[in-house]
């Protein structure tokens, strides 16, 4: 009798270490996903040749909390009610943003954007003039950042939209983590 109350009670044990080890993984799970990293899928050509449509990649969530977007950052951000956009912060709070030439000018001065030169050539082999369009000088507000695709030609952003709420950004893309093969850093 005893061993059997002994077995019971192993079995009961070892159902209650199973079930309080499954309820803090989903805890933790839920925590990561929330407050930490999350994964996103890329909809769309706005960003080629840096990402390309269905690639599946980390966004850091938590970076934000201890600093601001910065220019060069490739963001999450939220567009609309339902559907997330993923662009390359060009310009923050403060700056002054403006295309002339197919060059671009962050406070008056050229910044180099190397990330585009590819798409740059392949514009110009079919007869494109220019792979960024002009626009007039544009002042970034506070609390808010200017953001493009590096598909100029082929994206929904700021120039469009308008500058960014910074409490809409959702994160800053790490990593591709698919396809396999094409698995790297997004900066």
């Amino acid at each position: 009798m005893n061993e059997e109350v002994t077995s019971t009670r192993a079995k009961k044990n070892e159902l209650w270490e199973w079930t309080r080890a499954l309820v803090i993984a989903i805890i933790l799970a839920f925590l990561i996903r929330t407050f930490l990293f999350a994964p996103f899928i890329v909809e769309g050509e706005s960003m080629e040749t840096t990402l390309h449509n269905n690639e599946k990649l980390v966004v850091n969530k938590a970076i934000y909390y201890m600093e601001d977007p910065k220019p060069g950052d490739i963001i999450v951000f939220h567009a609309e009610k339902t559907r997330d956009y993923i662009k390359r912060v060009i310009a923050v709070a403060g700056d002054t943003v403006e295309v002339k030439n197919d060059q671009l000018f962050i406070n008056g001065k050229l910044v180099e954007e190397p990330y585009l030169a590819q798409h740059k050539e392949e514009a110009k082999k079919q007869g494109e003039l220019v792979f960024t369009h002009d626009f007039p000088l544009v002042k970034i507000p506070a609390n808010h950042i200017f953001v493009m695709g590096d598909n100029r030609l082929n994206s929904t952003d700021s120039r469009i939209i308008g500058p960014v709420a910074v409490s809409t950004v959702v994160g800053r893309a790490e990593f591709t983590f698919w396809p396999i093969g094409d698995i790297r850093m997004t900066r």
